[in-house]
């Protein structure tokens, strides 16, 4: 479905990196989201690249029912689809996201189903797995994902971004991890992931405990961001070129390369080069690296090399 969906804007970009701002101009989301997701708006801008845009500006991309089963759907079609080989993820409107919608989200929260507390609390705990998936969908995904960050990123928008691997925002752009304030501890990634992100345990329990927000400079200087962009158009720019280096190199050394960080984060430094061992055994007999090396000794951009689809 969703390789239905985005085939349908391909004819519009026919060079396959376009000058960033032009792309940046084409990438309107004026008509809504694509079918069949009511909160995410899909394109692909340019070939190997899938555009995945929060689309409820209305609502402030306020996170509700639908979102938390979109995401993983659109993001499990994403890894098998061998046409991408990244993916950069933004919001509509005048901001990223307000993070969850508690008016249509307050049933399952706060009126779990249940004929006694084990069951209330077996369905629950249900629940919020579901929920963790939504963002953890985003690691899993072979495929790196470039996610920028415009205006106010609350809550559920830190638990998402804090799940993919190079994160840029705009000058205007703040950060809150909200939950403390709604009587809640964050439960669907952030106390998990952020710790892992910025490395400062202090500043981390800071911004979980007081719920504070953490304007763009502070992002950038405590690691939660890479790069700060002056507005929403230089920073989509900025996103598709940065997309367009990783997506034209090879595939099986990308898709690599995002499995072995995530790895080596989770484990010792002895168990991450075994992984690597055993993982380059196999993956160091691809035609991809004769190709690299062929390019690099003629002194050819990556660009004018094609790797097979992965």
């Amino acid at each position: 479905m969703l390789s239905v969906s985005i085939r349908s804007t391909l004819p519009r970009y026919s060079r396959l990196w376009l000058p960033a701002q032009a792309l940046v101009r084409n990438m309107s989301s004026s008509d809504g989201p694509t079918s069949p997701y009511t909160t995410l708006a899909i394109s692909r801008p340019v070939e190997s690249l899938t555009h995945v845009e929060l689309h409820r500006p209305e609502k402030r991309n306020a996170m509700n029912k639908a979102f938390w089963s979109e995401m993983v759907d659109c993001f499990n079609e994403i890894a098998d689809d061998q046409d991408c080989r990244v993916v950069v993820m933004s919001g509509a409107g005048r901001m990223f996201t307000a993070g969850l919608d508690l008016m249509d989200m307050a049933n399952d929260i706060l009126q779990p189903k249940g004929d006694d507390v084990a069951r209330i609390s077996w369905n629950l705990r249900k629940t919020i797995t579901k929920y963790q998936e939504t963002f953890s969908v985003i690691e899993k995904c072979p495929k790196p994902v470039v996610v920028a960050v415009h205006g106010a990123c609350i809550g559920g928008g830190v638990d998402l971004i804090t799940a993919c691997d190079i994160r840029l925002c705009t000058q205007d752009a703040w950060f809150q991890v909200k939950e403390v304030d709604i009587g809640l501890a964050a439960d669907v990634g952030t106390l998990q992931r952020l710790p892992k992100v910025i490395g400062s345990r202090s500043l981390v329990n800071e911004l979980a405990l007081t719920a504070r927000k953490m304007f763009a400079d502070e992002a950038k200087s405590s690691g939660l961001v890479s790069r700060v962009f002056a507005d929403k158009e230089a920073m989509m720019a900025g996103a598709l070129e940065m997309a367009g280096q990783i997506a034209c190199r090879s595939p099986v050394a990308v898709q690599g390369t995002k499995k072995n960080l995530l790895y080596s984060r989770d484990h010792s430094v002895a168990e991450g080069l075994n992984y690597m061992a055993t993982w380059n055994m196999s993956m160091l007999q691809t035609e991809d690296v004769m190709k690299s090396a062929q390019a690099a000794m003629e002194k050819k951009s990556p660009k004018a090399v094609v790797f097979s689809k992965l």
